[in-house]
């Protein structure tokens, strides 16, 4: 038998590569590890897992159907476990950088109850970003 020992990565189709970069790099502090553009897959480091990027204009991107929105989302939200939590620092960051994001809440998660901040990416994937439980 085996046990899951965390999220390995996550897959998001995206409209704008530059744009979705600069979210999570600039924004959220992912860095760039592993470009295969021969598919058309960019991978970026968040913490121990990794978050792809996938061009629907591309080689994977024309396999998966409809591009992301409103109409056709591909998940409903991921989320990233962040220290230190701040949540004030957070937000603030967050709006400097012209992200839509919520308030504040208590919510479970795979560490316990704790805070947690809904933030939207460029292309309105809901980004859950996690603080250390209560």
């Amino acid at each position: 038998m085996f046990h899951i020992k965390h999220v390995d990565h996550l897959v998001l189709r995206v409209v704008d590569l530059q744009k979705m970069q600069r979210f999570y790099m600039d924004v959220l502090g992912c860095t760039l590890e592993k470009v295969q553009e021969n598919i058309g897959l960019y991978q970026l480091r968040a913490g121990s897992s990794l978050i792809d990027l996938v061009p629907i204009d591309g080689p994977l991107g024309r396999k998966g159907g409809a591009a992301p929105g409103k109409e056709a989302r591909n998940l409903d939200h991921f989320c990233l476990s962040v220290e230190p939590f701040d949540a004030e620092a957070i937000i603030a960051h967050l709006q400097k950088n012209g992200a839509e994001c919520g308030s504040v809440e208590s919510r479970y998660g795979a560490e316990g109850q704790g805070p947690s901040i809904y933030v939207l990416d460029p292309e309105g994937n809901n980004v859950e970003l996690k603080g250390p439980p209560y």
